[in-house]
């Protein structure tokens, strides 16, 4: 398989996608569209890769060669030649389609374009493109270098060999992959994460239970790792917000219709442990 691979986007999840792939030894173009954005995701790549051989997980040699690996542009150009494009921008109909757009334009006809989008439908993505077969989404879980899953979408015309291609760049990066085969908003992860948060959010909205109490149910009752709350504050509320209104806008299902608390959350700022306050105090 070929290994020069394009980013677009170096917030968390393009930042940790570049990182994942560089360590796999892919050749990785990140861009965004200004030099301080990509320079926090550099030094947030390096800050993870020096955690993991502090901890004896990874060679001080092996971290330096991915580093190296990992090229930071301005220039979306620069991806003309890669062989898997991963869009990984903010989570936006139009701003994915402009990126898509020209990417169409640019880069080489066996290319795969995908997106790391965690709620908005592949098709709706791919249909400004000339090549809707050869898009894909690929969504990787937060933080990337840490989460196992990375789902598989298929569009309305992608071909079974984008998805063998994409399947092939996720488990080179360590991921284990669950495949999506209707394009539904919100996929399969998050609809069921969306579901959740929105039920959790209303009992705790209507004193039914406490966030603490909320969570420890699904902790301990369900063998989460963390309860829906806890995981809408570390996300962050206005993210899930804005997930759980797409997956509503598309199916018209009540379930995903997010609780009014939750709007109020965003508009006081109260986004989780990027705010300082969330559903908890951070």
């Amino acid at each position: 398989m070929a290994r020069k691979l394009a980013v677009i986007g170096a917030g968390l999840m393009g930042s940790g996608i570049a990182q994942v792939s560089a360590q796999a030894g892919w050749d990785v173009v990140l861009r965004d569209v200004t030099d301080e954005a990509l320079r926090r995701g550099t030094d947030g790549i390096k800050a993870s890769y020096d955690k993991f051989v502090a901890k004896g997980k990874l060679a001080a040699d092996d971290a330096e060669a991915a580093l190296a690996r990992i090229t930071a542009t301005t220039d979306l150009d620069a991806a003309a030649d890669a062989d898997v494009v991963v869009e990984a921008v903010f989570e936006k109909l139009e701003v994915k389609h402009e990126i898509f757009r020209a990417l169409d334009k640019l880069v080489k006809d066996e290319a795969i374009l995908a997106s790391n989008t965690s709620a908005i439908p592949i098709t709706k993505i791919a249909a400004v493109t000339e090549r809707p077969e050869r898009v894909v989404g690929t969504h990787f879980f937060s933080p990337v270098p840490m989460m196992q899953l990375c789902e598989l979408v298929r569009g309305y015309k992608t071909s079974d060999e984008t998805l063998a291609t994409a399947r092939e760049f996720a488990e080179s990066t360590g991921k284990t992959c669950i495949v999506v085969n209707r394009d539904v908003a919100g996929f399969v992860t998050t609809r069921l994460i969306s579901a959740l948060v929105v039920e959790a959010a209303k009992l705790y909205e209507s004193g039914v239970a406490t966030a603490e109490d909320i969570d420890l149910a699904c902790k301990l009752g369900f063998g989460h790792a963390m309860g829906p709350l806890a995981t809408a504050d570390l996300t962050g509320v206005d993210i899930l917000l804005h997930a759980t209104g797409n997956i509503y806008t598309e199916s018209q299902d009540e379930k995903f219709a997010p609780p009014e608390l939750m709007r109020r959350m965003v508009d006081a700022g109260d986004i989780g442990r990027k705010s300082g306050q969330g559903f908890y105090k951070h």
